[in-house]
């Protein structure tokens, strides 16, 4: 009974929220599954048929579900085909059938049909980005004019004109991708929500995907041990002994729900894995071709733009109700065009290239854009090139970083493993519907909101901290940078560390042997993240580094954590291939597993020696890591400046031992032969490393390391899972809990309601990130978390990381606002994460002020400037604060994807008006403040304003943040989750 969802995916999105009663209800079954037979969510149900061929389509040309699944799939083809049977007659017809077109095979036949777009015969679709006609074609494939309407199609085609307008439409991405992190709590909803549907006397199998889902198990690997041959092994180990509890509930999940494919830990990371083999670029579900596109619950899913697929981070709950197949709703996003000319200059990195990208971004100012690259410049870029700046999507701001599907694409498709006849079949789609690059042609122009241009030939060698990834240093610049931090006061780029400190030494004993650590030593020195891993460019260079290093005698110091982590399997093999691991290994560089480390914070401790000298002598150490995020206090508690830079730089740094250096001038080290080794003695030249590319990386190691991907590993494979679709939740688990989402929940919703004399939990600055906001790392010996898991007898060396336990609420909201770098201004100045209880005075935890505020039944809201929210994409950052009592957030400004997040769970995001925020209204945080918001959900208006007072007699305008009806939809009924919910069981 489970395709019955697929009514959800006629849900009443598009309907008027005032209207959401028993009429609704009665709306027939026709018209609730109206989309066409070619419309996504009648494919949809189409592809829940799970024939082999249909589901393969769905997949992968070679893609085989596991045994357990196929018998499953089997068992449900008989219901899904009376299911469609009885509605065949029913679907009406799509508005735009008239332009659907057969795709013919040069060797005869047809490789299936399409909607096209030049037979729309519309100039201005001609005009458009690429990145918009991937958004226009989901438009009119899906467009039955009730989820998706003629009007809505005419927006986008006059994208021109109506995205400065802010104009909403529906989106429905082909699929949905998950990491182990943000798809444990996914996974836990959906087995709250089928208790919920029970509970309240409707059929819980409802809740099920109805596009398909994959979930990377990525993020839980920790670098425990290090610099070891048996690393991977061990640190595997170590991974399941904590997280055993974990998988079998991701592994059961994969078996209680249909359409989602688990891909056991050890295999990579989710990103890598999604471009090099589960990226289909263009669909082929049962005879329809259309444009592949994703959203996913990790930041970094923009990784995909890169290979020509659109695909983007979004929040858990908005994951979650786009897999039960509602429309998402968008504001149409300007784009950006950024134009890339020129080349690279010999010895520059595409991690060089990304950070001067990211710092061109932030200051242009693309957050809720698209951006899309062209150029000439851009056929110079390889496709790894390309994965790694739209990677960095988050960092410059941007929901997209889009690479349109050219040749480079082709030959990556074909050199990772994906067949002639799937390569053949994209060319010619993409080439009939006006979506592929081809760079021998005259381009037509296209138009843009506005305009960026790099000459790639003025990018230089660069890394970027110590504190943000947009902040770029060039190397040249690097040690007069790094000497400005230390004398500037805290902050950004600052540490103040008073003069006559500046040159302290701190000697101590490691493991017998005498060592010293200086302010810009460098501890940690990590090759991780997908953003470089997946890039046998940087990756092979890193590895000459090594070995042009070993070759002059140079050796890294024993005390620097170092640590070598692939994306993928595939890393593995070509540097074995090339005969390069053995000197990466000789620096202290061994695999120490595949998966998310040091990027995420799971960098593992350091050692003793190292960590006491640092504290002892309050030394500013450093780590340096190839990946993505160095905000405070996110790769390890001890590393206050953390600088993001290549892999082979990685090497270079761990090799000098130090930031504190001027490569230019200074030498790395001393060789064997006694004499002076310089950078340029151990950097390779942009050929070597092409040669190297050219010899070692191959398309037969794509194909062996995906073909194994889902047969998982034995520790995996000996996990023994129920059979049950509804989970047994275990009350004394500390891993995986019940959440009090619809504990109570009735058939009506809650309704719109303002705020009434609130007092502020927390009083912030600009750039409080979801690092901030989110549990995350390590959970402290002394915060409400431990205590929480030492009375349940978890023993210290057990509580594993914030992320690990995602799936525990009780944990979670515990560990909100618990970083050890938060600065809150009811502080006073203190660092760390406290607060006022205001009408006592206390100085307590942030959670043991907010249960006391819920203990008296009193609500709270969240003081903010601007960017609150930026960085990775975490649902916990906001359903911490909702289970913290928090009822609105005012802010300067907001991140795209936690904004709505915040509205996803019921709470308020409010705008300061321009030029306002809370010090120059003279707002302290000790006020009590009331939001006049109409309880009448039908008297708000997506971006109305609205007035806050506080009980010391201050008034202020602020801008409701609810960008869409929808939205207000969602407000409504107390959530996104709610909303689903009773959407599913109304109909």
């Amino acid at each position: 009974m489970y395709i019955t969802a697929s009514s959800l995916s006629s849900s009443l999105l598009r309907a008027s929220r005032a209207h959401f009663s028993s009429s609704l209800s009665r709306v027939s079954l026709s018209r609730a599954i109206s989309s066409n037979p070619l419309s996504s969510s009648s494919l949809a149900c189409r592809s829940l048929r799970f024939s082999s061929s249909a589901f393969r389509s769905l997949r992968s040309v070679n893609f085989r579900p596991p045994m357990s699944l196929r018998a499953q799939i089997g068992a449900a083809v008989p219901v899904v085909e009376q299911f469609q049977r009885r509605i065949a007659t029913m679907a009406p017809e799509n508005a735009f059938k008239g332009i659907l077109t057969g795709l013919p095979k040069a060797s005869g036949g047809e490789f299936g049909k399409y909607y096209s777009l030049p037979a729309l015969n519309d100039p201005r679709v001609d005009k458009l980005p690429y990145s918009i006609r991937i958004l226009l074609e989901s438009a009119i494939r899906n467009c039955d004019n009730f989820q998706v309407t003629k009007e809505d199609v005419e927006k986008i085609i006059d994208w021109e004109n109506t995205s400065p307008k802010q104009v909403e439409i529906p989106f429905k991405p082909a699929r949905v991708i998950l990491q182990d992190f943000t798809g444990v709590p996914a996974v836990v909803d959906l087995a709250c929500m089928r208790d919920a549907m029970n509970k309240l006397g409707s059929d819980s199998n409802k809740i099920n995907p109805l596009v398909p889902v994959d979930l990377v198990v990525d993020h839980s690997v920790q670098v425990d041990v290090a610099r070891s041959e048996n690393a991977v092994q061990a640190n595997m180990e170590l991974e399941f002994q904590r997280n055993k509890e974990r998988f079998a509930f991701l592994k059961w999940g994969s078996t209680a729900f249909h359409n989602m494919l688990v891909v056991p830990p050890g295999s990579g990371i989710v990103h890598q894995v999604n471009l090099e083999y589960l990226g289909r670029v263009v669909f082929n579900a049962d005879g329809l071709l259309y444009p592949d596109s994703v959203v996913g619950t990790d930041s970094h899913t923009t990784m995909i733009d890169g290979l020509g697929v659109a695909g983007w981070g979004v929040g858990g709950i908005e994951a979650e109700a786009a897999m039960l197949g509602q429309p998402m709703s968008m504001v149409l996003p300007g784009v950006v065009g950024f134009k890339l000319t020129g080349k690279l200059r010999n010895g520059v990195t595409a991690t060089d290239l990304v950070l001067t990208v990211t710092q061109m971004l932030r200051k242009h100012g693309v957050v809720g854009k698209f951006v899309e690259f062209y150029g000439d410049g851009m056929a110079e870029l390889s496709l790894a090139d390309r994965a790694t700046i739209a990677n960095m999507s988050p960092e410059y701001g941007a929901t997209m970083g889009f690479f349109p599907v050219d040749r480079v694409t082709l030959q990556y498709l074909k050199l990772t493993g994906r067949s002639d006849e799937t390569v053949a079949l994209i060319e010619a789609y993409l080439r009939a519907n006006k979506m592929f690059v081809d760079h021998n042609e005259p381009q037509q122009e296209r138009a843009y909101s506005s305009y960026l241009e790099l000459d790639l030939v003025n990018v230089e060698p660069c890394v970027s901290g110590p504190k943000r990834p947009h902040d770029r240093v060039t190397l040249k610049e690097m040690k007069v940078d790094w000497h400005s931090c230390l004398d500037n006061k805290v902050g950004f780029k600052g540490f103040a560390v008073p003069k006559e400190a500046q040159d302290k030494v701190a000697k101590f004993s490691f493991h017998g042997q005498p060592a010293e650590l200086k302010h810009g030593s460098v501890v940690i020195a990590a090759i991780t993240s997908c953003t470089n891993t997946s890039n046998p460019s940087v990756m092979l260079g890193a590895a000459l580094v090594a070995k042009k290093a070993c070759e002059l005698g140079l050796e890294v110091k024993p005390w620097i954590k170092t640590s070598l982590a692939p994306g993928s399997g595939v890393v593995t093999k070509y540097l074995l291939q090339s005969g390069l691991q053995k000197y990466l290994n000789q620096q202290g560089f061994h695999i120490v597993g595949y998966g998310c480390t040091t990027c995420i914070g799971n960098s593992g401790e350091i050692d003793e020696s190292v960590a006491s000298a640092i504290t002892e002598n309050d030394i500013v150490a450093a780590a340096v890591l190839s990946g993505n995020r160095n905000f405070e206090g996110r790769v390890h508690p001890l590393t206050r400046a953390n600088y993001l830079a290549s892999p082979p730089l990685v090497v270079a740094y761990a090799l000098a031992g130090t930031v504190d250096i001027d490569f230019e001038k200074e030498p790395i080290g001393t060789g064997k032969d006694g004499k002076s080794v310089y950078f340029k003695d151990i950097w390779p030249s942009t050929e070597e490393i092409a040669e190297v590319v050219q010899s070692s990386v191959l398309p037969n190691m794509f194909k062996s390391t995906y073909e194994a991907i889902t047969k998982g590993n034995s520790m995996w494979n000996d996990l023994s899972v129920p059979a049950n679709t509804l989970y047994s939740w275990d009350a004394k688990s500390t891993y995986i809990h019940e959440p009090p989402y619809f504990k109570n929940m009735t058939m009506d919703p809650p309704g719109a309601h303002g705020v009434k004399d609130a007092y502020c939990l927390l009083n912030f600055g600009d750039s409080i990130t979801t690092d901030h906001i989110s549990p995350a790392g390590s959970i402290h010996k002394d915060s409400p978390a431990a205590k929480y898991l030492l009375e349940r007898g978890v023993d210290r060396k057990d509580f594993n990381s914030y992320g690990s336990r995602r799936g525990n609420d009780e944990v979670m909201a515990r560990g909100t606002f618990a970083n050890i770098r938060l600065v809150n201004k009811l502080l006073n100045g203190e660092v760390g994460p406290k607060t006022i209880h205001v009408p006592t005075g206390e100085k307590l935890s942030v959670f043991d002020a907010a249960m006391k505020y819920k203990t008296a039944n009193q609500g709270t809201i969240i003081l903010a400037g601007a960017e609150y929210g930026s960085g990775s994409s975490r649902d916990w950052a906001a359903k911490g604060p909702m289970l913290l009592g928090v009822k609105a957030v005012i802010a300067k400004s907001f991140e795209r994807i936690h904004r709505s997040n915040l509205v996803g769970m019921g709470i308020i995001p409010l705008c300061f008006k321009p030029g306002e925020d809370a010090d120059t209204l003279g707002l302290t945080g000790h006020e009590r403040y009331t939001i006049d918001l109409p309880s009448n959900i039908d008297e708000i208006r997506p971006g109305q304003d609205i007035t806050v007072t506080t009980n010391t007699g201050k008034s202020f305008i602020c801008t409701a943040r609810f960008d869409t009806e929808v939205e207000l939809a969602y407000f409504n009924h107390g959530g996104i989750l709610p909303y689903v919910i009773r959407n599913l069981i109304k109909q």
